[in-house]
């Protein structure tokens, strides 16, 4: 069953992503004596980064003509694009990101919180407790952006429901990133769903750079991770 299509009409949606991604400059210019090394460097680097490379040549599943560019903060946009893993997200897979929100920060936070915890749970470091990290903290910053288009939307949820489901992951993610392909096919705009991992709130994914209207750099958070002994918690500091 197709996602009904409605018009979403919202404005300052969330999308936390690390602080060390929000800057124009590059960390490179630390390690330079000059210009001309700072240039040759950054063109080394270029070669490897996804968001450089998706926006002069194209990935396999976005083209140059979708990405922007000349606006502000088109980098942010654009990264959210072209940098993906192996595995994708939920609505997206290795050829192509999306730019994913909430309509609450709370909802950002708790999103980017599990699976924070989760990747620190695959770490393994033998000489600590539990053999995995005991503590880390990270720095987010919150990116608003609004939208004024027609998205398909999985509601009601229960009709849905293949496509929500918590875990495992990446295995929960095979029926939900089909039915992306296949939107992003039939030229959706992407899709508004509730959260997984927040009940009650509410998720989007823009499948088009350029409907992502107005991106915009709000305040930076502070995720602290304590080890438990099921899992990590989490304190917020903003």
């Amino acid at each position: 069953m197709k996602p009904p299509l409605r018009r979403f009409s919202c404005s300052g949606f969330h999308r936390l992503i690390p602080s060390r991604y929000s800057e124009w400059g590059t960390v490179l210019a630390d390690i330079t004596d000059g210009i001309k090394m700072l240039e040759d460097i950054v063109m080394l680097d270029g070669a490897t980064n996804d968001r450089v490379q998706g926006e002069q040549q194209g990935l396999s599943g976005i083209s140059t003509y979708e990405l922007v560019y000349g606006i502000p903060n088109s980098h942010i946009v654009n990264a959210a694009f072209t940098h993906t893993s192996d595995a994708g997200s939920r609505f997206n897979d290795h050829a192509r990101g999306g730019w994913y929100a909430a309509g609450e920060l709370e909802t950002s936070i708790a999103e980017v919180a599990f699976h924070k915890a989760r990747r620190l749970r695959e770490i393994v470091v033998p000489d600590l407790p539990e053999n995995r990290p005991d503590r880390e903290t990270s720095t987010f910053d919150d990116w608003l952006a609004d939208f004024e288009a027609a998205f398909h939307v999985l509601a009601p949820a229960k009709n849905f429901a293949k496509y929500l489901e918590a875990g495992p992951i990446p295995q929960c993610y095979a029926a939900s990133q089909q039915l992306a392909r296949e939107l992003i096919g039939d030229q959706s705009n992407g899709l508004v769903y509730p959260s997984v991992r927040r009940k009650g709130a509410r998720c989007l994914v823009c499948f088009r750079p350029a409907l992502v209207y107005n991106p915009r750099l709000g305040e930076r958070i502070e995720l602290e991770f304590v080890a438990t002994k099921t899992g990590y918690k989490h304190q917020v500091r903003r």
